[in-house]
């Protein structure tokens, strides 16, 4: 196993806001590149929520954008931080303000533990003035606050997982104010309105009228003084000048007690994050720098952790719990963890070949939508989001051509890409990429003044999503295209730099921008509206940054960015499957269950993780298949890891209602299918033959491509003619069964009439392959046929080219003759009946309504 070291460790200084000094190791994981994109195609731009005030003083961009602390720095600069868990905070111009949310609900739909705020922890000396604080370190996890006053100072140490929040006092006099009601008792002494209760020690307990009690521990004795005035909650200030540490604890149990008075001594000030990576597995690492034996540091864990560390020293769960909205925190012993992962021997193809039955299908489709691509006709990028979505949806088609052995298919879809990738490099173009320099990132440039465009994508919201789709279509390009790939190289590094640069030595972008080491996972918020509640919504998407990144790694980074992207992708698919994947059958009790609610986990799938509260529920949609669906795509080969089987059977079950639902886009219910073939292919195929629209994300060859490359334990054909009925194709005469006539049209009369009595005045229609479906062409205009959506008007022969609205579904009409079709119109998904005077009609609402036609060959 090669051994790979990334570490991103700052010491914040506690001499006061002018003594600033932050100390990296060197990381043998460098950076992908360090040259400065200001040559990128938009140019440098700044967007308009600069960083608040002085926070960053002293220090210079790249910084931070989608972290837990994000709220710290992005203007206002007081919105609540996703953090440090268990707690939420906030940054007044008065103090640090943090508390722990005990007001857990449970909606029907969500889970929610709205923000509390207990304490506000700052110093007598500090005048209020918002600009008096500022970061003074950070690292991939933590970061270092100072609240300053002429010589007097706070240092505050937002560690994630640790039960105390830690304050260094530096010549200046602690004060405390209660947040959350007044102050009802002070070591164990009530304190009456109006009176004050003093006590001298390292350690002191305050329960407060809303009877939250927190432990104050001191590391060097000081004199606290509780105070109520009539009409105020009260104060706890110190007696005099202090140096010196303070601790505060939520103190959720009094058993709790016990643990909590043998490790407040020891305090993580940062932390130092390794990897070990080999092509298989990779170990990500943490090691909490502290101010003590590091081996007795009490940190909390959340599931994600338990389920990955190696050899934890976790006291039983008894000893230490917090609630959260990620399930309970319980305590683990020590400051180093390591957090083993497998990773993925899947890259570009799946790992087996596609069943034979479905050959000829695939390779049919592949044909077709090849076909369809005309580089002329490629499209203009009008932002990052749908570009990519359709963009890598095409590029998929290349992949699959090669893995069949039709190379002839692969240069078409690179022409196509290559036609619509040059606009990102078009100094013309409406919609272009730059440089924002006030954070440091690659964004949209309309978006630099508009959070409302491109998804937020200008205020850093959305990055993994948008370049996971760029970068793969890109090295779907480079791996066809060696001359593309060494011209727009850096180009393309650039996108891979702002979502997972490696390495503090780029001096251009953060750290893997949207990942949040200590959660598990990434979060989509950026800084727009004051960076409030970090949520994610899409965790199939995020997948997918990391899964593009992959890609464009293999054809042109080095064998660590690969193994690293490997890692982002096991991680963040690990975290999916624990905290968006739901499991009725998992016990309440178990203590890697991050919801106890049985009536959230009967719900399947999350679809929103925010700090806060996690339901299934989306900003944008209602529909369960919707909630599932943005769980799943894109289908990538590297996603069988995801689709476990558990979870794929009741997301099968839970949306079948809508599944069978026609007023249901298919494009959901596309992808829906593809995640059960990971179960039950046979049954996939042949729901899938069912599908005429895949949205623009997905094709109905990667959809046929994916099911036919999964697991087949029964060794049953997963394609065949019953799973895979398709409309009769060729040149036919039409007649109607119910009058024995034959369907005309003419350039005279567009409309179909099934009124000739013969097939000497019968039109001639050319039937041609669309996927899962078919045109109808009338031979003697070469117009197709259209149908209306209202179903009220007769089918006519007047489209030059064919769409959604000239597509029909034609297959042998259940209980009829063999060789008698209904057909059905994609446009409106209603049947096609035959009026008193002949006029074809697509008004049935079901099959059975549908009137019965026989297709003879011309």
């Amino acid at each position: 196993m090669r051994s790979v070291l990334l570490t991103f460790f700052s010491v914040a200084s506690a001499t006061g806001s002018s003594g600033i000094h932050t100390l990296y190791k060197r990381t043998s994981l460098g950076p992908i590149a360090t040259d400065n994109p200001s040559g990128i195609t938009g140019g440098q731009i700044t967007c308009a929520a600069t960083p608040v005030n002085s926070f960053f003083e002293g220090f210079e961009p790249p910084f931070p954008t989608n972290g837990w602390w994000a709220p710290y720095a992005a203007p206002p600069g007081n919105a609540t931080a996703a953090g440090p868990f268990p707690y939420e905070s906030a940054l007044d111009g008065d103090g640090f303000v943090f508390g722990f949310s005990t007001n857990r609900q449970f909606d029907g739909a969500s889970i929610k533990q709205p923000t509390q705020t207990d304490w506000r922890v700052c110093f007598t000396e500090h005048s209020g003035e918002f600009s008096n604080h500022k970061a003074t370190a950070w690292d991939t996890q933590t970061v270092t606050l100072e609240y300053f006053e002429s010589d007097a100072s706070m240092t505050v140490y937002g560690v994630p997982g640790s039960p105390y929040i830690t304050f260094q006092f530096n010549q200046s006099t602690p004060l405390l104010t209660p947040m959350n009601g007044g102050i009802q008792s002070f070591n164990s002494k009530p304190l009456v309105d109006g009176g004050n209760v003093t006590a001298t020690g390292t350690e002191f307990t305050v329960t407060d009228t809303s009877n939250s009690t927190y432990i104050i521990y001191s590391l060097s004795s000081i004199t606290l003084t509780a105070s109520s005035l009539a009409g105020s909650a009260g104060t706890i200030s110190a007696s005099s000048v202090f140096t010196g540490v303070l601790r505060l604890v939520k103190l959720e149990d009094p058993g709790h007690k016990t643990i909590l008075d043998k490790h407040y001594e020891i305090y993580p000030v940062s932390v130092e994050q390794n990897y070990d990576l080999s092509n298989t597995t990779g170990t990500l690492s943490f090691h909490w720098n502290t101010v003590g034996n590091g081996s007795d540091l009490l940190m909390l864990t959340w599931p994600h952790h338990r389920l990955a560390m190696q050899k934890g020293n976790f006291p039983d769960i008894t000893a230490l719990a917090y609630l959260t909205t990620k399930g309970y925190m319980y305590p683990s012993l020590g400051n180093e963890w390591n957090l083993l992962y497998n990773l993925t021997s899947i890259i570009w193809d799946p790992p087996r070949e596609l069943d034979s039955s479905c050959s000829s299908a695939v390779l049919q489709g592949l044909e077709y939508e090849i076909g369809e691509l005309n580089p002329a006709n490629a499209p203009i990028p009008g932002d990052f989001y749908y570009w990519g979505g359709s963009m890598n949806a095409i590029a998929r088609l290349a992949v699959i051509a090669d893995n069949l052995g039709r190379t002839d298919l692969i240069l078409p879809v690179i022409d196509y890409l290559e036609a619509s990738f040059a606009q990102w490099f078009n100094t013309s173009a409406t919609t272009m990429a730059a440089y924002e320099t006030a954070w440091g990132g690659v964004i949209n440039k309309a978006g630099a003044n508009n959070s409302w465009v491109d998804f937020g994508n200008g205020y850093y919201n959305d990055h993994h999503f948008h370049y996971g789709y760029f970068l793969a279509v890109a090295a779907v390009i480079a791996k066809y295209d060696q001359s593309w790939l060494n011209q727009h190289r850096d180009f393309i590094n650039w996108f891979a730099r702002d979502i997972v640069n490696p390495s503090v030595n780029d001096p251009y972008f953060p750290i893997t921008r949207c990942r949040d080491w200590f959660a598990g996972h990434s979060w989509a918020s950026g800084i727009a509206n004051g960076a409030g509640s970090r949520d994610q919504e899409s965790s199939g998407e995020a997948i997918n940054g990391y899964y593009g990144a992959l890609l464009w790694a293999s054809v042109t980074l080095s064998d660590d960015m690969v193994n690293y992207a490997k890692l982002l992708l096991a991680t963040e698919m690990h975290s999916v499957q624990v905290y968006w994947h739901l499991y009725p059958d998992q016990a309440s009790t178990d203590p890697n269950n991050p919801y106890p609610e049985q009536g959230l986990r009967d719900l399947v799938t999350i679809g929103n993780v925010e700090d806060w509260q996690s339901g299934a529920w989306l900003f944008w949609g209602s529909e369960k298949s919707e909630i599932a669906a943005i769980q799943i795509l894109p289908v990538q080969p590297v996603n069988e890891i995801l689709y476990d089987a558990e979870w794929v059977k009741n997301v099968w079950n839970y949306t079948m209602v809508e599944l069978v639902d026609p007023s249901i886009g298919d494009e959901w219910k596309s992808v829906i299918i593809d995640a059960y073939s990971n179960v039950n292919p046979q049954v996939a195929a042949q729901w899938s033959a069912n599908i005429t629209s895949w949205g623009s994300g997905q094709t109905y060859t990667n959809e046929l491509f994916f099911i036919g490359t999964r697991p087949n334990p029964t060794g049953a054909p997963i394609c065949s003619n019953n799973t895979l009925p398709s409309n009769p194709y060729g040149k036919f005469l039409i007649q109607d069964i119910s009058s024995g006539n034959y369907v005309a049209a003419s350039s005279a009369n567009t409309n179909l009439i099934a009124s000739s009595t013969s097939t000497s005045g019968a039109a001639t229609f050319n039937s041609s392959f669309v996927p899962n479906a078919g045109t109808l062409q009338l031979i003697s205009t070469k117009e197709f046929v259209t149908a209306d959506q209202s179903g009220n008007y007769t089918l006519s022969a007047t489209r030059s080219t064919a769409s959604s609205w000239e597509t029909f579904v034609i297959r042998q009409k259940v209980g009829a003759a063999a060789g008698v079709y209904s057909i059905q119109a994609v446009s409106n998904r209603l049947y096609i009946t035959v009026d008193g005077d002949g006029s074809l009609v697509n008004n049935g609402a079901n099959e059975a309504a549908s009137s019965g036609f026989k297709f003879i060959d011309a």
